[in-house]
């Protein structure tokens, strides 16, 4: 492990296309979603220690979360913490990170990555990353792992690598895509030089600012401001004025777009970013009529391929239901079908417009 290696979680989303488990109080990087005792935050941290200490990995998040963050992950101390005061999406949030990691060292090397991906091979996943470090140890690169594709997909962002110009595994992106129609995925899957686009990047603080400085200079300009700020108290109050006055805008937009020292490497480590309901049904194990069950206790009669999650203690008793998803969450019950999941959000908000915020 290099002394220069720093890790930032991203954790300050609602996770709202997982609702009515994932809260505002309680957005879903703080839930056992996995049913295996520890939240999605907690797993990230834990993969992590493969790459780097304790104390280099930071989490940034929503200022309401903080007391959370720090009940989950009790190896660190509150200066590992960065709170935002508002929602500005990506882009500021690296922006942010990358200021006060070259504070605290201008050789950080800096991994990026979310709270809420779901990971199967933990060790191939930490030598892709520790590949993807060494590189931008040796170079001014930014890179991003890209997960190899084993369906067509279209609710995921891809990445064109040029494959016949890689060096030791690693590739000079050519572009990225948005997520496509269906006839659009099957194609990038036959062509083999595209990836799923997992927002987990890497790269040294140093060469992600000088590409803000020149494709985002107005998000530079207001948060190189605190220059005297990071690592001091006056951080905080710092980040509470300028942080809000950011644009609104992903990395993915602000930087990666533009640049053109964007490398990737392609990779299968068992990823899903965990989405919604429907990508935790495919990443979960399944009883003998395509069921999965979570919490309880259950009774299923006559139930096929259906998701199905209740509250500790309080018996459901659910029968001749098909390809559904069924979420009891105590003050809320939700039951949709699963073909259209992606319309959760969409309820979610019209729930809290008809009925208040209590049930967000």
């Amino acid at each position: 492990m290099s002394a220069h290696t720093y890790v930032a979680i991203m954790a300050g989303g609602v996770g709202s296309r997982f609702w009515p488990a994932s809260r505002e109080a309680k957005p879903k990087q703080f839930l056992d979603i996995m049913g295996d005792g520890r939240s999605l935050l907690r797993l990230t941290f834990e993969r992590f220690l493969r790459v780097t200490t304790a104390d280099k990995i930071f989490v940034v998040t929503n200022g309401r979360y903080r007391a959370q963050v720090l009940e989950q992950l009790p190896e660190l101390d509150g200066g590992q913490i960065l709170c935002e005061p508002s929602r500005n999406n990506t882009a500021p949030c690296v922006a942010y990170t990358a200021f006060k990691l070259h504070g605290l060292d201008p050789d950080a090397n800096i991994v990026i990555a979310p709270s809420d991906a779901l990971i199967l091979n933990e060790g191939l996943f930490a030598d892709n990353v520790n590949k993807a470090l060494d590189f931008t140890a040796a170079n001014d690169a930014l890179v991003t792992l890209g997960i190899a594709p084993d369906r067509p997909h279209t609710g995921y962002g891809y990445i064109q690598f040029a494959d016949a110009l890689g060096r030791d595994g690693v590739y000079p992106v050519r572009r990225f895509a948005e997520k496509p129609d269906l006839v659009t995925a099957q194609s990038f899957l036959s062509s083999g030089d595209y990836l799923w686009n997992a927002g987990i990047f890497v790269w040294r603080a140093k060469t992600v600012l000088s590409a803000y400085e020149r494709y985002a200079p107005e998000i530079y300009a207001l948060l190189s401001h605190g220059l005297p700020c990071y690592n001091t108290p006056e951080e905080q109050a710092f980040i509470d004025e300028f942080y809000p006055q950011t644009p609104s805008i992903s990395v993915d937009y602000a930087i990666m777009e533009h640049a053109d020292n964007i490398f990737t490497i392609p990779a299968q480590f068992g990823w899903s970013d965990l989405g919604a309901w429907g990508a935790l049904y495919q990443e979960s194990p399944k009883d003998g009529a395509g069921n999965v069950v979570a919490g309880g206790p259950i009774l299923l009669e006559d139930v096929h391929n259906s998701y199905v999650r209740g509250p500790e203690g309080k018996l459901l008793v659910i029968g001749g239901i098909d390809d559904l998803m069924v979420i009891d969450e105590g003050d809320v019950l939700v039951v949709y079908p699963r073909s259209r999941e992606q319309e959760i959000k969409a309820l979610r908000e019209r729930a809290e417009k008809e009925f208040g915020e209590k049930y967000v």
